[in-house]
């Protein structure tokens, strides 16, 4: 624990990041309920921005650097800046959170030491077609160039169980110390399941699923998602060999599967590094997994590590 007893920054940096990323899962709820998305495509029709994604955008930043001013921010949208509406901040903090002790390496840190990395809304095209399992909302922390803290809000979470549900859930997680607000599974038997993308596949994507001999396939959005799908059993590897995945898409997933003992890399096995200078694209692809991450490293195709150099 830091000094004189009270929580080191990055655990109270992680448990205002909870509330923040609640917050910003109910803006993604109101804007869907409203019926007014307000969507902009920003380089296409595969690449939406909708008013929801604004508005959780500014509040977990405004949020955060109201209470932790030296942090850096990374954040997906490029907003301008503009006076943040006070119904939008969200001051709560996760006392759960608060009592954890934290991993002795990370308990010296200082604000200005930590970047963050938000997507206000993972998975926007599936959020316009109403594929509402499939969005999250992700704020990932990093220190040295690692993730070293997660949080994964689903906004929609129960949507399906219809009225009288309770929508959403938030988990979180930092390697040293565990993840929570979910229940770890893993795929029964040998079967692997490759859990790959909805809406940016190409021959590539598919020559690289297409060797790691799958005994399933499952297209959805959200990397977020997908990691979830990891955590709960549901896939055994998250495999994209393409550019399109960002730092902002896999800084919280990375933290949450590092805690549970998973691994994410690129399509080479190596490690992505969250600085706040560094590329945002993740051009090597992203492959992730809870288990045997080597088995799928070593059945990359050489054409796709050919195609995708490593940063």
């Amino acid at each position: 624990m830091a000094m004189s007893g009270s929580p080191a920054v990055v655990m109270r940096l992680v448990s205002s990041a909870y509330t923040a990323a609640e917050k910003a899962g109910t803006i993604v709820r109101k804007v869907l309920h409203s019926g007014e998305l307000g969507i902009v495509e920003k380089t296409g029709a595969n690449d939406l921005q909708t008013l929801a994604d604004r508005l959780a955008q500014q509040s977990i930043c405004a949020s955060l650097s109201r209470c932790f001013p030296k942090i850096t921010i990374i954040g997906e949208e490029e907003l301008p800046d503009e006076e943040i509406k006070e119904d939008l901040i969200e001051s709560g903090v996760s006392e759960e959170i608060l009592q954890k002790t934290c991993p002795e390496e990370y308990s010296g840190l200082k604000e200005e030491e930590l970047v963050v990395w938000v997507d206000p809304l993972d998975g926007t095209k599936e959020y316009t077609e109403g594929l509402l399992d499939n969005v999250t909302v992700l704020i990932g922390i990093a220190y040295g160039g690692r993730a070293i803290a997660g949080v994964i809000n689903q906004p929609f979470y129960n949507y399906e169980l219809g009225a009288g549900a309770a929508l959403g859930r938030t988990m979180w997680g930092m390697p040293g110390l565990g993840a929570f607000g979910f229940q770890l599974q893993e795929v029964q038997g040998d079967r692997r399941i490759v859990t790959t993308t909805r809406s940016h596949s190409n021959k590539l994507v598919t020559d690289c699923v297409d060797a790691m001999e799958p005994h399933e396939v499952i297209r959805v959005g959200g990397a977020g998602n997908k990691i979830i799908q990891l955590v709960e059993g549901k896939a055994s590897a998250y495999v994209f060999a393409s550019p399109g995945c960002k730092k902002w898409d896999t800084c919280a997933p990375e933290a949450i599967l590092h805690a549970v003992g998973g691994k994410l890399t690129d399509m080479h096995g190596k490690a992505y590094c969250y600085d706040a200078n560094v590329k945002h694209m993740n051009s090597a692809g992203v492959l992730a997994t809870l288990r045997n991450h080597e088995y799928y490293v070593n059945r990359v195709p050489q054409s796709v590590l050919t195609a995708l150099k490593s940063q």
